[in-house]
């Protein structure tokens, strides 16, 4: 518990806590302000439209009737203490810290959607002529811009992170 009251650590969730009010201040503004499926256009090729997604990320598994709320719960959870321990372990390093703390409010607001409504919302709604990009949420946002940081951060410094890596030797 020590860790998670140091001064670093409080930055990185209260940028995580702040992806999830986010989130699902948005979520609830769009649930307040549509009817199921109704679209309202924006833009030319930008929508909100209000959808519920019992899947993953686009609708994987969102046919499979029902076990897969639970999977996803799980799976939320335990990347919840995996991300936790890599904050607490790169809470120095502030792009792998910013990374970190996007996927774990991204992945915890979308955990808790599935926990209290058994889907998730989702409303951002990307087309153009014919092509469309599945709906999607702050959460699903956040947890895509903390990937790529932590793919840059990886192509950026390769061997920053790789504890397996051993020294070179001299002949």
């Amino acid at each position: 518990m020590k860790h998670i009251l140091d001064l670093s650590m409080r930055k990185w969730l209260g940028i995580a806590l702040l992806v999830i009010v986010a989130d699902h201040l948005t979520k609830w503004w769009v649930t307040a302000s549509l009817d199921y499926q109704e679209s309202v256009p924006v833009l030319p090729f930008f929508s909100l439209v209000l959808v519920h997604n019992t899947g993953a990320a686009f609708s994987f598994l969102a046919d499979a009737g029902g076990w897969q709320r639970w999977f996803f719960i799980g799976v939320g959870a335990v990347a919840t203490g995996i991300i936790l321990h890599l904050l607490k372990k790169h809470a120095s390093d502030t792009r792998m810290a910013l990374a970190l703390a996007l996927v774990l409010g991204g992945a915890l607001g979308n955990v808790i959607d599935r926990v209290l409504l058994g889907y998730v919302v989702d409303f951002l709604y990307f087309h153009y002529r014919g092509f469309a990009w599945p709906a999607f949420n702050i959460a699903d946002s956040a947890i895509s811009v903390g990937a790529a940081l932590l793919i840059w951060d990886a192509l950026r410094n390769p061997s920053a992170h790789d504890k397996t890596a051993t020294p070179k030797q001299s002949p």
